[in-house]
């Protein structure tokens, strides 16, 4: 019952000019597996649509009870560009792009608590010097 072949099947395909990518729902058969690593599948759905296998982010994948099969969700990026711009940054840290920003959990409470305390038009401003204070520590 060891049997490696995988199956990936694309449904729900949708091209996004406004956000320069194209996006659709993965479904990955794989008996005998216990699932598929993304890395591999970056690099065989990025082939099957003629992109980047850098610029294809999978995420979300939920292998369906009883194993076997896998559903998530692909995103393939026109250019680097539009990838670092729409992009959320732990999954741009999860693909290389960006680096990881380790800051205490205590430096953001106090940034946090540093922005309640002031209140009307400044709040933002106050809120935005705590931010770069906590970033600084």
């Amino acid at each position: 019952m060891v049997d490696s072949t995988v199956v990936i099947k694309t449904r729900k395909f949708i091209k996004n000019p406004l956000l320069a990518r194209r996006q659709m729902i993965v479904d990955v058969i794989h008996p005998g597996r216990p699932n598929v690593p993304k890395k591999e599948l970056q690099e065989v759905i990025g082939g099957m649509y003629k992109g980047d296998p850098k610029l294809t982010m999978v995420f979300g994948f939920r292998t369906k009870f009883g194993g076997g099969k896998s559903t998530g969700f692909c995103v393939i990026y026109d250019n680097e560009d539009s990838c670092r711009k729409f992009e959320p940054k732990h999954r741009l840290v999860r693909n290389g792009f960006q680096t990881k920003v380790e800051r205490s959990r205590k430096a953001m409470k106090e940034a946090k608590n540093k922005g309640l305390k002031v209140r009307g038009t400044g709040a933002s401003i106050s809120k935005h010097k705590a931010k770069r204070a906590a970033k600084n520590e």
